[in-house]
């Protein structure tokens, strides 16, 4: 039996690769969690864990660990590295790591931890599974209601193309790889079968509210500002006003239908995620 752990357990992404790993009938899986207690509805044992002071004997018995990114951005890598050195000294056998669409290649700022940790994880000598996941379809629901209100979905992405695709999506990836130890040493770029510009997206979301809603494409520094307006950090909102910017250029564009290959059908269409956020 393989004892399966995942970071991050009741975090979006992890609540959602525990429940694919059960659904694919993983029958020991371990959620690892600050706290413990807020993973009392996933079903399965929890063990106390934080990405900031990483205890080895919370991964003591675990064949796989899925590594999710942290969500700090306070010296991400550096987590990355601890998490990665604990599950080396814990005798974890293999690693899954999502990491970021195109790796190495992504010009993004948002690219740069995940840099770090993909060459920490070939550092390592413990056999790794990477996932680069593209851009999440929620990345952009999360404020449609604003944008509904307000007839407008303001970025900085110009006509560039995303290949989004939903979160249980990439939730599945992490399912299917953790429970194949044939996926070991290989790294896949993920990303939604079709992709769709800010225009295309704002005309989905036109048609499931029932009224106008426009793409309105600012310069990068522009789209920054109106961010922190909205309440985010200042250094968050130009890490977001950059993947904007970079999406532009083709940074989060990929047609390989990879994850669409690996999980064994189509990618959540973005239609779908919209209505789903609309009500």
């Amino acid at each position: 039996m393989t004892t399966i752990a995942v970071t991050g357990a009741t975090g979006q992404l992890g609540r959602l690769a525990i429940a694919a790993l059960k659904a694919r009938g993983a029958t020991d899986v371990i959620a690892l969690a600050r706290d413990p207690k807020k993973a009392a509805d996933l079903g399965v044992p929890a063990r106390a864990f934080d990405y900031t002071k990483v205890n080895p004997l919370a991964l003591q018995g675990v064949d796989v660990l899925v590594l999710i990114s942290s969500n700090d951005f306070d010296d991400r890598a550096g987590q990355h590295k601890a998490v990665i050195a604990a599950a080396r000294a814990a005798g974890v056998g293999r690693i899954v790591y999502t990491s970021l669409l195109k790796g190495a290649q992504s010009p993004m700022i948002l690219a740069q931890d995940h840099i770090a940790t993909e060459i920490e994880l070939r550092a390592a000598g413990v056999p790794a599974t990477i996932l680069r996941n593209g851009w999440y379809t929620e990345n952009f629901t999360g404020a449609l209601g604003a944008a509904v209100a307000h007839g407008a979905i303001i970025g900085a992405a110009g006509e560039g193309k995303v290949s989004s695709a939903a979160r249980k999506d990439y939730a599945e990836a992490i399912a299917v790889v953790a429970l194949d130890a044939s996926h070991a040493g290989k790294t896949y770029e993920l990303a939604g079968d079709t992709a769709h510009s800010g225009a295309d997206l704002a005309a989905v979301v036109s048609a499931a509210a029932g009224k106008p809603v426009a793409y309105v494409s600012m310069p990068q520094a522009d789209y920054a500002k109106a961010l922190e307006g909205f309440g985010l950090p200042a250094g968050f909102a130009a890490v977001l006003a950059d993947s904007d910017a970079q999406a532009a250029k083709g940074a989060l564009y990929d047609d390989s239908r990879t994850l669409s290959r690996l999980i064994g059908r189509p990618t959540t269409p973005v239609t779908e995620t919209v209505k789903a956020a609309l009500g």
